[in-house]
């Protein structure tokens, strides 16, 4: 049967694109959030000027708002295909923008902690390598988000969630790679700071002083270092999700529980960008106002 012949008065919710009514009040509500950060990080974006940070997480919140939005126009009509492809490609897309934002930090991070001799890449390769990963995520997620909405059968429609499945996968990887470097990082960097104990002086008597003594001595620092490793755990929990829930196929269980998509997908996003939003990382790194030196020019460069 062709879904888009049916309606919900004709046909079985089970002939639908997806097997239930997407909860207006729930995706409601996922809407005003993302919708209220995307204000909030629109303004901040001048105000700390972190471009490729906050223009990443911009573009990921538009397109959660498109998706939810679409959620709620799917529940009066779950056999249209159209809000069914702006549902999956959108909310598919979103994170990928995430990613690329927390790419931006970990080169800053090691910075910071004049770390340049631990870190396995130098600060400026972080951003680099892993949002050239992004970019290649982006474009095979896109490229299946293409042959699905062109697809003229149903062969050629799986074809184009295999090509998303992928894209992904591939983002998975990525995002396990980047966990393990930063991982490393700090353990390498906390074996430092235990040597430089035991030799009964502290670690930046035996460094240089860049003058980042003070950012890391801030409590918000700290605070905003633990919500980086959140927020990055948080984007990892959804990518898996939403690979297993793809592979399974539109029909399989998970793919049509509403509630597994509502936590593992919208409440893992929607924590991720509370976190980066209410401790934005230029309050973290103290970027507030148009005063520069040569710290804050190092900063820029990693980006």
């Amino acid at each position: 049967m062709n879904p888009e012949t049916c309606t919900l008065e004709t046909c079985s919710i089970e002939d639908a694109y997806i097997h239930y009514q997407p909860s207006i009040p729930g995706n409601a509500i996922y809407i005003a959030l993302f919708g209220i950060l995307l204000i909030v990080q629109a303004v901040q974006l001048p105000l700390y000027r972190m471009w490729g940070f906050s223009l990443s997480m911009i573009a990921g919140l538009l397109l959660e708002v498109l998706g939810y939005s679409a959620r709620i126009l799917f529940h009066d009509d779950p056999f249209n295909f159209d809000w069914f492809l702006m549902n999956l490609i959108s909310l598919s897309l979103g994170p990928v923008f995430f990613c690329a934002a927390l790419y931006f930090l970990l080169g800053r991070i090691v910075v910071v902690y004049n770390g340049e001799d631990i870190s396995r890449l130098r600060p400026r390769m972080y951003a680099i390598f892993f949002v050239s990963c992004d970019a290649i995520a982006l474009a095979m997620q896109s490229a299946g988000g293409a042959i699905t909405s062109t697809a003229d059968d149903a062969d050629m429609r799986t074809t184009g969630t295999n090509v998303m499945i992928a894209g992904l996968a591939f983002q998975v990887a990525a995002l396990t790679l980047f966990i393990y470097l930063g991982s490393e990082f700090a353990f390498r960097l906390r074996r430092r700071t235990r040597e430089a104990q035991r030799n009964g002086s502290s670690d930046s008597e035996n460094r240089k002083d860049d003058g980042y003594a003070a950012i890391r001595e801030k409590r918000r620092w700290k605070v905003w270092i633990f919500t980086v490793a959140l927020s990055t755990l948080l984007v990892y929990i959804r990518s898996i999700f939403r690979v297993v829930e793809l592979n399974g196929g539109y029909d399989s269980e998970l793919a049509n529980d509403e509630i597994a998509f509502m936590v593992l997908e919208g409440a893992m996003i929607s924590i991720m960008c509370i976190c980066m939003t209410a401790i934005h990382p230029g309050f973290a790194l103290q970027r507030r106002g148009r005063k520069r030196d040569s710290n804050v020019e190092l900063l820029e460069r990693t980006a």
